[in-house]
């Protein structure tokens, strides 16, 4: 239903969920064709570290669909959610991450060859 994923994504968004917001504004976009309020949520997921939302915003800086100045705000805001997500905890898990599809690809080629 239609209705209910827009409510659901809707309430996700306003309580800070990135991803609901780019989602919303894809709706926006696509299906509505409401592209000034699909920029607007997509400047927010942006400020909020949201990586799909600001690949957006760059296409749609190229096509002159935002200005320079909303652009340059977003990727101000992108870069400081991104940098305060940063910590060693994070860095850790995400290096033990790496090592560990290391290992699962090199267990997917020794099971081919």
């Amino acid at each position: 239903d239609e209705e209910k994923q827009i409510y659901h994504l809707e309430k996700a968004a306003i309580g800070g969920h990135s991803n609901a917001r780019h989602q919303l504004a894809c709706l926006e976009s696509e299906v509505f064709g409401r592209e000034e309020r699909a920029v607007k949520h997509w400047i927010i997921a942006a400020k909020q570290g949201d990586v799909e939302s600001m690949g957006v915003l760059k296409i749609c800086y190229r096509e002159g669909s935002i200005s320079k100045e909303d652009f340059a705000a977003a990727l101000r805001g992108h870069h400081a959610a991104v940098d305060a997500a940063k910590s060693p905890q994070r860095e850790k898990a995400r290096t033990y991450m790496q090592k560990l599809e290391q290992i699962k690809i090199a267990r997917q080629m020794a099971e081919r060859g």
